[in-house]
């Protein structure tokens, strides 16, 4: 049996080869080439380049027809097989790893739009100033809380998902009532509740305490109040997100195991806490990894809601960004602040995923 290569090579003339692989290593170093020149005139390095990056573009989807055309030659076959995963791959390059190396040369810079001289490097300036920066660190701690709230929502979630896999009335009612607010725009809720119910002179909830006897229900003025009222907004979208995905894990659960638990004589909190729980686990972890993923991104309810206010108390770190990009468009500092964030969810997540497959090995 031929291996892959002697496969190639018998369907394919050596010179088919020969100039494929010359197709793509000439693109390749043109593109490398281009990418380079324009990176040193960036940074003043050299006198001649590009006056935009648009030229790099152009050549990338250049290199990007070339590269299909030598696999073809190169591999033939197995080339034409290869061009149905390079959009995927290519894609990926063009929109998630070129703007990530592209955003970390912004990072070392000062670049303010509204500055006259336009991009200077400026070194680790902009480090040092995220690290003396109190409003950076205290975003970060806010979104330590939001993180934490994840535990509480699965709590609530968990409670529904048990409510909904019992035979109740009007079960299918409920189902839907109940995933009404994830089929709701985050942006919709923090207008609809953040600054029309919850509205300090007019909001009928405010008015609603009022009359109860609460002198000033500054419900988004307070901050440990205001952080509370995000972190509840933000759970009322979510949590349906997390009960749908454990009532679907309850449904596959076997219905046996637990009928022998009862025959048995376990109570209902016996056969939860002992079957039921642990039967859930795998499902109950991948729901919370995957809520907190979607919470370290928390921007939008507190942007259209209290714009990181009072004093920065309910800021995320993704409506920090924001402001400072649109407020002050500083758009180094603000690309500086979202590339060690990137870095700092890449490490959490990682070590989130670890220790959970951890708890997995052992409990399994």
């Amino acid at each position: 049996m031929l291996s892959g290569q002697d496969a190639v090579a018998a369907t394919v003339s050596p010179e088919r080869q020969r100039l494929g692989r010359l197709i793509i290593s000439v693109s390749t170093f043109m593109l490398g080439l281009m990418i380079l020149a324009e990176i040193l005139y960036t940074a003043g390095v050299i006198s001649f380049g590009f006056p935009n990056w648009q030229p790099i573009l152009i050549a990338f989807t250049l290199w990007s027809a070339a590269l299909c055309w030598g696999l073809i030659l190169r591999d033939g076959e197995a080339g034409w097989r290869a061009l149905f995963v390079l959009p995927a791959v290519l894609f990926t390059l063009a929109l998630v790893i070129f703007p990530t190396v592209f955003g970390f040369f912004i990072a070392f810079s000062d670049w303010n739009l509204q500055s006259a001289t336009g991009r200077q490097f400026n070194g680790l300036d902009n480090l040092r100033q995220l690290w003396a920066d109190p409003y950076f660190w205290n975003a970060l701690g806010n979104m330590v809380f939001y993180v934490l709230t994840v535990l509480v929502q699965y709590a609530i979630a968990f409670g529904l998902a048990l409510l909904l896999n019992a035979d109740i009335k009007a079960q299918k009612f409920f189902r839907v009532s109940f995933l009404l607010p994830f089929m709701l725009s985050p942006v919709a809720v923090s207008w609809m509740i953040g600054k029309s119910m919850l509205e300090y002179r007019f909001g009928p909830v405010t008015n609603l305490l009022r009359a109860l006897g609460w002198d000033n229900p500054s419900l988004l003025t307070t901050p440990w109040l205001a952080k509370t009222t995000i972190a509840i907004m933000d759970a009322w979208v979510w949590i349906p997100f997390m009960m749908i995905m454990i009532l679907a894990g309850l449904q596959a659960l076997s219905k046996e195991v637990q009928e022998a638990a009862r025959v048995d004589g376990a109570t209902g909190w016996q056969g939860f806490w002992q079957i039921t729980f642990p039967l859930m686990l795998p499902v109950s972890l991948t729901t919370i990894v995957l809520r907190v993923i979607f919470q370290l991104k928390l921007a939008d309810i507190v942007i259209n809601t209290t714009s990181g206010g009072p004093g920065g108390a309910t800021d995320t770190i993704s409506s920090f960004i924001f402001r400072e990009y649109k407020d002050r468009s500083n758009v180094g500092y603000g690309t500086m602040i979202a590339e060690v964030y990137l870095i700092i969810i890449i490490i959490f997540v990682a070590l989130l995923l670890w220790a959970t497959s951890r708890f997995m090995q052992r409990h399994s």
